[in-house]
């Protein structure tokens, strides 16, 4: 018991220390004033908040946010299917596949970012594909795009959607399946009822995972997406580093928190409505 308490004990000091604490300065950073000599000084202000919202910086925060939205649908549109068709192979074969699927992240990712932009380049693969094959006459320009940009964060946060979708297949029961079969449920009606509510906390918990990171990813913004294509990492990175208004960088990543509870709490309702439905009657089909 006492060992228990040590652990305990040494975990919560931990999670003080290096979690608690620094999210509670954050917060009370993004109340002050910035100062050129002190970086942050009294007296407190809600004008960091106000800022965020000022056309300058919300067409950026906007901006950020449908690239992100745009990125996590994709994942999850190429996830989804995956996962499923992943569940359904036997272990050892399963096994294989996460295994390649979570290979990549043995490298660097920004040296597989580095790998994207000769991929992506006018001289690159796929450049070079489409002209051999008289698709286009020319190469096009695909780096320093929206494109680009959407291309970097799927390519990679894509594992992090598949992970938690094949979790939520691999512990459906698929005798439900067959009951919905026998009650006469085609199979749009059995993925609609069944399927897709047995697997919500699978999309919910993904696109958690994929859509605040591909906000943050601000080295992928630099290097794939030129001066017109940032994320929020971008602005809060500049804002901290070049501007050195840490106020302000405090405010937007305080709003990133607000914004990741908010998904936690989506999460967790979600979770709670699987549980209430419990399982499959007549009325559901």
């Amino acid at each position: 018991m006492d060992f228990r308490r040590l652990i305990i004990s040494v975990t919560l000091a931990w999670l003080t220390v290096f979690v608690f604490l620094p999210h509670m300065l954050l917060v009370g950073t993004s109340f002050m004033s910035p100062d050129a000599d002190h970086l942050v000084v009294w007296p407190t202000t809600l004008a960091n908040f106000e800022k965020v919202f000022t056309p300058v910086y919300f067409t950026v925060f906007w901006h950020s946010l449908e690239l992100a939205a745009i990125a996590t649908l994709v994942c999850l549109l190429v996830a989804y299917p995956f996962a499923w068709l992943l569940s359904g192979f036997k272990q050892r074969t399963q096994a294989i596949l996460l295994f390649l699927l979570i290979l990549p992240f043995w490298t660097n990712s920004l040296i597989r970012t580095y790998a994207i932009k000769i991929i992506l380049g006018k001289k690159g693969l796929i450049n070079s594909a489409l002209v051999s094959m008289g698709i286009l006459d020319e190469p096009v320009q695909l780096l320093y795009t929206e494109f680009a940009v959407i291309f970097g964060l799927v390519y990679l946060l894509l594992p992090f959607m598949v992970l938690p979708l094949y979790s939520s297949f691999d512990k459906m029961d698929t005798s439900l399946l067959e009951a919905g079969k026998d009650l006469g449920a085609n199979a749009l009606q059995r993925f609609r009822h069944i399927i897709l509510p047995l697997t919500m906390p699978g999309i919910i918990s993904g696109c958690l995972i994929v859509f605040l990171p591909a906000m943050g990813m601000f080295y992928i913004a630099d290097l794939l997406g030129g001066a017109k294509n940032l994320l929020l990492g971008n602005v809060v990175k500049n804002l901290f580093l070049v501007a050195r208004d840490w106020p302000m960088g405090a405010a937007f990543s305080v709003i990133m928190m607000l914004m990741m509870a908010l998904l936690l709490l989506m999460y967790a309702q979600a979770n709670k409505l699987v549980s209430k439905k419990g399982g499959l009657n007549d009325e559901n089909l």
